[in-house]
């Protein structure tokens, strides 16, 4: 590869890392599975699963 060559895949590279990283944030986000359990990500590492009388008990 040449040099021009090298700097083109760096710059498409480094373009589509920014656009990974700006994906990322994207927020709070919920899934329901398919056992009725209702998880929500984006609050911490990990995300938070529970089960609707587990809902129930936390917001009641």
């Amino acid at each position: 590869m040449s040099d021009e060559d090298l700097k083109l895949e760096l710059e498409r590279l480094r373009s589509e890392n920014a656009a990974l990283k700006k994906g990322a944030a994207t927020g709070i986000t919920m899934k329901v599975s398919e056992k009725g359990a209702v998880s929500i990500y984006g609050m911490g590492r990990f995300p938070v699963t529970l089960y609707k009388e587990q809902w129930l008990k936390l917001l009641g």
